[in-house]
């Protein structure tokens, strides 16, 4: 039986309360049966110091949602060609399981922008887009504000800052209320990011 899949991707660096909350209250209030956390790679010709390795950035994502199992995490472009586009991202996903549909989450800042994706009329045709608020400049092109594949689903407005949450464990901060417990554990452990 084929499952509506929503796509929430980000090199989640680390991930923090913020992307629980919106993952989750997709899997609540919207249509969506399950939301992947899709971890980008980082691109091998960009190593950035503050990245930590993908497989870490998985193990975090998987300690993270654990206990919401409609939630999952997802290494799914960890074997695709780089640079990788969403759209080559999507035709795999939809050729290794034909049975599912999949939708993409984004910020409402994405949608400001979705036009310079690429291909982002294939994407549109295909996948629906379920948008989430950002606090961010700008406007939502009209077109897009009422596009049929245009979902939007009022989630809390979370405005955490990964980087902030680095800088912070950096200069010994207490920044443990962002972080679900589990993965702040694990990051103390490990000692990432000091």
């Amino acid at each position: 039986m084929g499952k509506k899949i929503g796509l929430f991707f980000g090199t989640f660096n680390p991930i923090h309360i913020g992307h629980l909350a919106i993952a989750n209250h997709m899997a609540e209030y919207s249509d969506l049966d399950q939301i992947w956390m899709v971890v980008t790679p980082h691109n091998p010709h960009k190593k950035k110091r503050t990245l930590l390795e993908d497989h870490h950035r998985l193990t975090l994502v998987r300690i993270a949602v654990e206990e919401y199992p409609k939630l999952k995490a997802s290494d799914i472009e960890f074997g695709l060609p780089q640079p990788n586009y969403t759209v080559n991202t999507l035709a795999y996903l939809e050729e290794k399981y034909p049975d599912h549909e999949f939708a993409l989450i984004m910020g409402e800042d994405n949608l400001k922008s979705f036009t310079k994706w690429k291909n982002y009329e294939v994407i549109a045709e295909r996948h629906d887009l379920y948008v989430y608020p950002r606090i961010s400049e700008g406007s939502v092109d009209p077109d897009w504000e009422n596009h049929p594949k245009v979902k939007r689903v009022a989630a809390p407005i979370m405005e955490i800052s990964a980087t902030a949450i680095r800088k912070g464990i950096a200069a010994g901060k207490n920044i443990r209320p962002l972080l679900p417990h589990d993965v702040w554990v694990y990051l103390d452990e490990m000692n990432f990011y000091k």
